[in-house]
């Protein structure tokens, strides 16, 4: 069992530099819906390289196999949008400021964990499994740190833009705390049976 070390901030900010030529995958953003299903399918597997603790830098991309993972990821995904969707329209419908606290709220404490946990997983099932959000409940200075510096993060690379650079090191990197998370407090205490 491999225990799982807390990446530092300065770690995670070095990240996507350690291999910077290919921050140009970025490009595939240019080409409508089979790059876009291609990328999401290579963050996919970052994500389960954040989960297992491997920051060597970003890994290779391998088109097809990260575009038919894309698309399979994406459909399975659909149904948790739709109803995410569902939620935020009625209680938007009922009264507009609950309807922005209920998507802050979602958007902070409940949708980081479940996309972590189904991209580890890629059911749709585990879109739903919303045990895991106990990692809250169980952790919750934790987790607030967590996502916290991950907004940290994406506010560093958001001035990054400016240079180009910031684009694709804020889209590799957008989970990487709380897949570090995940894979420290979820995937450790599954390995141990408890």
């Amino acid at each position: 069992m491999i225990i799982i070390e807390t990446i530092s901030f300065s770690e995670a900010v070095k990240y996507p530099f350690k291999v910077p030529q290919r921050l140009l995958y970025i490009l595939l953003l240019f080409i409508p819906i089979i790059g876009w299903l291609a990328l999401f399918g290579y963050a996919v597997r970052l994500v389960n390289e954040f989960i297992e603790g491997m920051y060597e830098g970003l890994i290779k991309l391998d088109f097809m196999e990260d575009l038919k993972l894309g698309f399979m990821v994406f459909l399975k995904a659909l149904p948790f949008y739709i109803a995410y969707m569902v939620i935020l329209f009625a209680t938007t419908y009922v009264n507009e400021t609950l309807g922005n606290l209920v998507n802050l709220l979602l958007g902070f404490f409940v949708i980081p964990l479940l996309a972590v946990n189904f991209f580890r997983k890629q059911t749709i099932e585990s879109f739903f499994e919303f045990d895991v959000l106990n990692i809250v409940r169980d952790n919750p200075g934790e987790y607030i740190v967590t996502v916290l510096k991950q907004y940290a993060l994406v506010i560093i690379f958001a001035v990054l833009s400016i240079v180009l650079v910031g684009i694709p090191a804020m889209f590799f990197t957008n989970s990487i705390f709380v897949a570090n998370l995940y894979g420290r407090l979820v995937e450790r205490k599954a390995g141990h049976g408890l």
